[in-house]
C-alpha cells in the first residue's frame, strides 16, 4: 500500500514537473515578447506624432491595431500638454526676450478621441500640434495572459488591479503641425 501511494505521489510530481513548469515558462516568454511589442509600438507612435506635430485618427488606429495583434486587450492613454505661452507678450517659444513663465493645460483621451472622432463635413480629421507641446501615450493590458492565470492559480501572487505589459513613452513635440 506504501509502495503505490509513493508511486501516484512521484508520478503526479513527474507530471508537474515535465508540463506545468515548461508551460509556465512559456507563457512567461510569450509576455516578454508581447512587451517589446507593445513598448516598441508606443515608442513609434509617440514619436512619430511628436516629429509631424500631428495625431490623426488613422494614426491612433494603426497603433491600437498593432498592440492589440499580441492577442491581448489594452487600456490607452494619451494625454497632449498644450503650451499656453504668456498672454502678457505673444512670443514664439525661441524668443529670448520673452516676459514671465509658460503654462501647460492637458488635454486628455476622451477629448483627443472626440476632436479626432469623423464626422459628415470632416473625414479625416487632423490634430495639430505646435513646437513645445507634450505629448504622452500609457498603454497597460486588461486582460489576464496565461502566465498571470497560471501563477494566480499556483502562487496566488498577482491581484485583479495588476497588469504584466505596460508602456510609457512621452517627449516634446519638435515640429508644428498644420490642420490641413
Amino acid at each position: 500500500m506504501g509502495d503505490t501511494l509513493i508511486t501516484i505521489v512521484a508520478i503526479a510530481l513527474a507530471a508537474v514537473l515535465m508540463f506545468v513548469f515548461p508551460l509556465m515558462t512559456m507563457s512567461d516568454r510569450t509576455d516578454d515578447v508581447s512587451q517589446l511589442a507593445v513598448e516598441t509600438a508606443t515608442t513609434e507612435f509617440v514619436d512619430d506624432v511628436r516629429t509631424t506635430g500631428k495625431l490623426t485618427m488613422d494614426k491612433y488606429s494603426k497603433f491600437v491595431e498593432n498592440i492589440s495583434a499580441t492577442g491581448n486587450a489594452y487600456d490607452v492613454e494619451m494625454e497632449i500638454k498644450v503650451l499656453d505661452e504668456n498672454p502678457g507678450k505673444k512670443t514664439t517659444q525661441a524668443e529670448a526676450t520673452k516676459i514671465g513663465e509658460n503654462v501647460y493645460y492637458s488635454r486628455y483621451t476622451s477629448q483627443i478621441l472626440d476632436d479626432l472622432e469623423p464626422t459628415a463635413s470632416a473625414q479625416n480629421k487632423v490634430l495639430a500640434l505646435k513646437e513645445g507641446d507634450i505629448f504622452s501615450a500609457s498603454v497597460k493590458n486588461t486582460n489576464a495572459t496565461l502566465s498571470q492565470q497560471l501563477k494566480n492559480f499556483f502562487y496566488k501572487v498577482s491581484g485583479n488591479d495588476t497588469y504584466t505589459i505596460a508602456a510609457e513613452h512621452a517627449g516634446i513635440v519638435t515640429a508644428n503641425g498644420t490642420g490641413k
